[in-house]
């Protein structure tokens, strides 16, 4: 898939590790989906939420760090934000523009949040987005189950108006080609 790129928002080892909904499903998912991408030459680009000192994902700390698991490798790009949005006062617009890159594979964390916003400002500049079925997640939300928001979310909220939610199936069958 041409002009097309694999982003993987916020798979850090704090919000892994404290097991949102369906995580080891949404980990393999997103793991298979790199696979791939590496094999067809995709580019991967990594997302990585940065808080304050003393935050739960303070820059150089454990939790903060990109769960081992789905790390990049070496030459992949991570682009580091202090926003829910990716876009918001980062190089990623101007890194996708300059890479020709005008259809993003979304991945990530957390859904009602940072997948979210970065899903819509996405939109908003004109990328074509493919969510693939079990590859983000959230936590319970108050009374919100964590299932139901990532199904609101994905089928009532992505899926025709931002982009594509299909099976994972389908994505890897559009990057095989």
């Amino acid at each position: 898939m041409r002009n097309t790129a694999l982003l993987v928002v916020d798979v850090l080892n704090a919000l892994v590790l404290a097991k949102p909904f369906a995580v080891e499903k949404v980990i393999s998912n997103i793991e298979n989906l790199i696979k791939t991408c590496r094999e067809k030459n995709v580019e991967v680009i990594y997302i990585q939420h940065t808080d304050k000192i003393g935050g739960e994902l303070e820059p150089n700390s454990e939790g903060w760090k990109i769960y081992g698991e789905i790390s990049p490798a070496i030459n992949e790009k991570v682009i580091r934000k202090t926003y829910n949005s990716a876009f918001k006062e980062t190089i990623l617009k101007n890194y996708l523009d300059n890479k020709g890159i005008n259809k993003l594979i979304m991945t990530g964390m957390q859904t009602e949040y940072c997948f979210d916003t970065t899903c819509k400002v996405a939109f908003e500049y004109g990328f074509k987005l493919i969510i693939p079925e079990k590859t983000n997640t959230t936590f319970n939300n108050g009374n919100i189950l964590a299932k139901d928001l990532y199904e609101h979310y994905n089928f009532n909220i992505f899926n025709g108006r931002f982009g594509i939610v299909e099976c994972l199936d389908n994505t890897i069958e559009r990057l095989i080609g």
